[in-house]
This record gives C-alpha cells, sequence and structure tokens, in this order.
C-alpha cells in the first residue's frame, strides 16, 4: 500500500494502568513505530491520578511529536497541556467546545454505528469521527459497525474517519481502503510485547 494511502495509527491507552510500568511500554511503541495521536483514556474519577498521568504521558508523546488527546475531560485537556479531546457523547456541544478550545485543539467523536451522528458531529466542526466497534465483541449489544459505512463516508465526506475495536489483522486488510486512521488499544496491551503485536497487527499495511 502506498504510504500516502496507508492509514495513520491512533494509539488508545487502557482505561486502567499503572503509570511507571506503562510509561515505559508506552515509550517502547512510539519509538518503533510511527505513531499519529495517542488518547489517553481512563476509567478512574481519581482528578489527581488523571492529572499524573495527563503529565506523564503529554511529555512521553510531545518528545516525539505525537499529539495526544484525553477522553471526554475538557478541562484536563487545557489544564495539561494536552492537544484536545475525544468525546464520547455526541449530543455535547461541539460547536461551543471549539469556540472554548481554540482553531487549533483537536476534537474528537466517537459515534458508534451511526452514520447520522457522525454526520452531525462533522457538520459541527469535529476534527475526526470514529465509528466501531469494527470487529465482533461480547461486550454492549454486540454489533459491529458496517463496512459499508466506511465506504460511504471516505467517498463522501472530507472529515478523516477512524475504524477502532476490535480489530484483527484481517479486519485491517479490509478496512484500510475506506479508513484514514485504525484506534489500538487492548488488541496490543493485552500482550507481553505491545510493540510486536502492534508489528503483527497491521501487517498488511506493509
Amino acid at each position: 500500500m502506498a504510504d500516502a494511502d496507508r492509514p495513520q495509527i491512533y494509539l488508545i491507552t487502557p482505561p486502567a494502568f499503572d503509570l511507571a510500568p506503562f510509561a515505559d511500554r508506552l515509550k517502547s511503541v512510539l519509538d518503533a513505530h510511527d505513531i499519529a495521536c495517542l488518547r489517553l483514556t481512563l476509567a478512574a474519577k481519581d482528578e489527581d491520578a488523571l492529572a499524573r498521568a495527563a503529565d506523564a504521558l503529554r511529555e512521553i508523546a510531545h518528545a516525539r511529536d505525537v499529539a495526544i488527546v484525553v477522553e471526554n475531560h475538557v478541562l484536563l485537556a487545557d489544564r495539561h497541556g494536552l492537544d484536545g479531546v475525544h468525546l464520547t457523547d455526541t449530543r455535547k456541544n461541539i460547536r461551543k467546545l471549539r469556540d472554548d478550545m481554540g482553531a487549533d485543539a483537536i476534537i474528537g467523536a466517537y459515534c458508534g454505528i451511526t452514520r447520522h451522528d457522525g454526520m452531525n458531529a462533522a457538520e459541527a466542526g469535529a476534527d475526526y469521527v470514529s465509528f466501531g466497534p469494527v470487529g465482533q465483541t461480547n461486550l454492549g449489544d454486540g454489533t459491529s459497525v458496517d463496512h459499508e459505512l466506511f465506504e460511504w463516508w471516505s467517498a463522501m465526506i472530507e472529515v478523516p474517519v477512524v475504524a477502532e475495536g476490535a480489530l484483527t489483522t484481517a479486519l485491517v486488510e479490509k478496512f484500510a481502503p475506506v479508513t484514514d486512521f485504525f484506534a489500538v488499544s487492548d488488541e496490543i496491551w493485552a500482550a507481553d510485547d505491545a510493540s510486536a503485536a502492534l508489528k503483527a497487527l497491521l501487517a498488511p499495511l506493509g
């Protein structure tokens, strides 16, 4: 696949991790692979823990020219010098967020499997729209996003699209022609060697 057509890679942190060992694992992945963006996705509601993670991962990402966004915590993004926010609730006012955060901030929107939500987010000014899960999962109601949605989006909409959720090597090969980014998380963090797992997952991209 030509580099110009090759989807970029977007890493998502696990929802829970010990900061020091995870930081070392993250460094090894970022040093071995060309990563476009990192999403901090912590399930914890502890503000201090989130702040420590934001500061540590920002330093690691920015030292390697990788953008970093945080899931939902808009104020955290601003206070800790992150590059933007990833919204899991597209009912939030993206236009107001754009005014508040400024033109340079990254605002992404997860839209599940729904074209309508994706179009609304794109029209409101989201920098990218994410659909998923792409693969089969026992989480939620088990529904996965249709390949046809990505085909339609890539042909009709200029806003970049992200494929995420239960990715496999076969799905990477299938969706590569119709997505701008693959967002990767549990697919690699469950492995002992996350960098090797990512290399294997992305093998179809060459």
